[in-house]
């Protein structure tokens, strides 16, 4: 089966090629793309992003775009506009420039930021960039850190903007460049507040994220947002032998692993009272996500699964609830490290994922009152002698602030215009997606800016984003140049 969707999917990305692509065009795309992709983006090495701005300023400015370095606490963000006429609405696009940290030794390639063109034989095989003067394989791949997450886009953008006449583009133009979103874009929403005038508009569009697995054109109304905490349950004061002690010194790595157990029945389901309050699924949003063409069978054979868990009926209800997920355990050693002690502690990392209808401080509570129920004494820091000798169970719980979810109205007017936009241009519907599983930091953005949003996706699913050997097909380059175009062209009524 899952060879057939990848099939599909490759037989798709075809059909929506136009036959008078001009190569000299994809050509100079994917050209520009290896350019900015040969630029380091850390967002955690100021001269990288600076080296980034530069490199964008001069890009926007040759499209005939007015740029602005907007500061923040951290790095800054750049701005760019391009005014078309009066009486048009305004689109505000978002994008960031920044990517995740790279380990060098677990890529394919001598350096993420060389990007490499590469076929698929039975591997996928670099070949040299000079194939591009013959005729351009659109199933080739470029392998680069940030080559899906998010620099195709930014280029796709500019290279729509190159191939679109000015007489027919229906919208002024806003964009902005975040340099911090795979850090949280934890100065972004106080930096807009500070510009409220500049980045005003009557619709927001996130081009952040892959399309559908079936690689038809998709828009995704809102995403979840996410907020973590880490649980140390204690046991002696150091590592005890297990012969002297066991039986006799509380394990705490069973005592955690009972607490994290009491937390999810058998089918995945959240225990915790309250913890699903509020969400709502009727009649006509099941219906809208069931209208997803989720192939449960792929997506087990994707996952190597039998089953999956029970929190709702399908892939897209399971993305309507918030989550509780454990991130990671440790405890002692393990392997050919395995020593025979009873542990001093044992921590969990977890994270829930957050929906609209969710206040991660009160599910936050939520947990606590749980733990607490449990017999645990909750405490700040690692504990004191004189706590150790005082409580039965003692757990350190730390949590970290949330990022919010957001999500819009299918219906409304940026919906139906972004549907008509995607329609005229392909010649069918586009998949519509109620919120998306993931996170973009984007809600105290889209909250300071009252303004609503929809994430457009460019992407090819399978981009390894975030992880070695990151890529982009060269058809999803093509296609987003024809959604810009698309969008560019079709007119919105606010």
């Amino acid at each position: 089966m899952i060879k057939q969707a990848i099939l599909s999917v490759l037989l798709l990305g075809s059909v929506y090629l136009s036959a008078q692509t001009n190569k000299e065009q994809t050509k100079a795309a994917i050209l520009e793309l290896k350019s900015f992709l040969s630029i380091p983006n850390n967002g955690r090495q100021i001269e990288d992003i600076k080296a980034n701005i530069t490199w964008l300023e001069t890009a926007f400015q040759k499209r005939g775009f007015r740029t602005r370095e907007v500061n923040t606490l951290s790095n800054p963000v750049l701005f760019a506009e391009k005014k078309i006429g009066q009486n048009l609405p305004t689109v505000l696009f978002y994008m960031h420039m920044d990517g995740q940290a790279v380990d060098r030794s677990k890529w394919n390639q001598k350096d993420p930021y060389i990007p490499v063109l590469k076929k698929k034989n039975e591997d996928w095989e670099e070949i040299s960039w000079s194939s591009l003067d013959s005729d351009i394989d659109l199933d080739w791949r470029i392998f680069s850190r940030s080559a899906s997450d998010d620099k195709m886009p930014i280029v796709a953008f500019l290279h729509a903007i190159d191939q679109t006449d000015k007489t027919a583009i229906r919208c002024n133009i806003k964009v902005i460049l975040d340099s911090e979103e795979e850090m949280g874009s934890p100065n972004l929403a106080k930096a807009v507040k500070q510009n409220l005038e500049l980045l005003s508009a009557d619709a927001l569009i996130i081009n952040d994220g892959p399309v559908h697995i079936s690689g038809k054109p998709t828009l995704i109304y809102g995403c979840r947002g996410i907020t973590s905490f880490h649980l140390t349950a204690w046991g002696p004061i150091k590592p005890q032998h297990s012969g002297h002690y066991g039986n006799y010194a509380p394990n705490p790595a069973f005592r955690l692993a009972q607490l994290l157990g009491s937390m999810k029945d058998e089918d995945g389901r959240v225990t915790i009272e309250g913890y699903y309050d509020g969400i709502n699924l009727n009649k006509e949003t099941k219906e809208i996500l069931a209208s997803v063409p989720d192939n449960p069978d792929d997506i087990h054979q994707l996952l190597q699964i039998h089953t999956p868990e029970k929190v709702g009926t399908n892939y897209q209800e399971a993305l309507q609830y918030p989550s509780l997920n454990i991130r990671g355990l440790r405890s002692a050693w393990v392997g050919a490290q395995a020593r025979t002690i009873v542990p001093d502690h044992a921590t969990a990392a977890l994270d829930i994922r957050l929906v609209p209808e969710s206040d991660p401080d009160h599910l936050i509570r939520l947990v606590r009152k749980h733990i607490e129920s449990r017999g645990f004494t909750i405490l700040e820091k690692e504990p004191t002698q004189e706590e150790r000798l005082r409580y039965p169970k003692i757990v350190t719980m730390t949590s970290r602030r949330a990022t919010l979810p957001f999500r819009t109205d299918m219906e409304t007017p940026i919906g139906r215009w972004l549907q008509s936009a995607i329609k005229s241009s392909y010649h069918q519907n586009p998949i519509n997606i109620r919120i998306m599983g993931g996170t973009v930091p984007m809600a105290p953005f889209i909250k300071e800016l009252d303004v609503p949003a929809v994430i457009v996706p460019m992407v090819n699913a399978d981009n390894n984003q975030h992880s070695p050997n990151e890529n982009v097909k060269l058809s999803y380059l093509v296609n987003a140049i024809k959604t810009f175009n698309a969008i560019f062209t079709t007119s919105f009524k606010y």
